[in-house]
């Protein structure tokens, strides 16, 4: 039997830079090596596995989506509102957007949690969190249950977002 993992996944951006700035910012994440290809590009590292950013003129996907785990959720919650160029996408079949101005944060029957944004580029990105119970209401104010995922049956677990849950 074929043992397949991820190794990276690649996204488009329309100015480089602009994309390095975010994920830098954003997220820490730290540039790696990076072959010196027709196109520029850059690598970096996220956990064990990368995130290559290309330069394209090319339409990022509108609904494909990459996810990232992050350990302090607050800190990238508050550096997307403060950030220019990025937007949070709330779900449309979700009643609830934004309530007194603040981004919807969705927790899934898991009790993880997912913040849907998008890039400068406009690359959807679905940040994740383990444990909705953790975070600091003063911070994450805007907290919506994912009505259109149907509860697990009796004795059925839900669907985790973490493999290791």
């Amino acid at each position: 039997m074929v043992e397949a993992r991820y190794t990276h996944v690649s996204i488009v951006a329309d100015d480089l830079e602009e994309s390095v700035e975010f994920y830098e910012s954003v997220f820490g994440l730290e540039r790696i090596p990076t072959p010196d290809f027709e196109e520029r590009v850059q690598w970096f590292a996220v956990g064990d596995l990368q995130l290559h950013i290309v330069e394209s003129d090319a339409e990022p996907p509108a609904f494909n989506h990459h996810a990232l785990h992050v350990d302090d959720f607050e800190a990238v919650y508050r550096a997307v509102r403060d950030h220019g160029r990025a937007a949070v996408e709330p779900l449309p079949q979700i009643d609830r957007g934004f309530v007194d101005g603040e981004p919807p944060v969705y927790v899934v029957p898991s009790g993880a949690v997912q913040f849907y944004i998008r890039d400068p580029a406009g690359n959807m990105i679905e940040v994740n969190y383990p444990d909705a119970d953790d975070l600091d209401d003063s911070v994450v104010r805007n907290v919506v249950e994912r009505t259109d995922i149907a509860p697990p049956g009796p004795g059925e677990e839900p669907a985790p977002i973490y493999m290791d849950e």
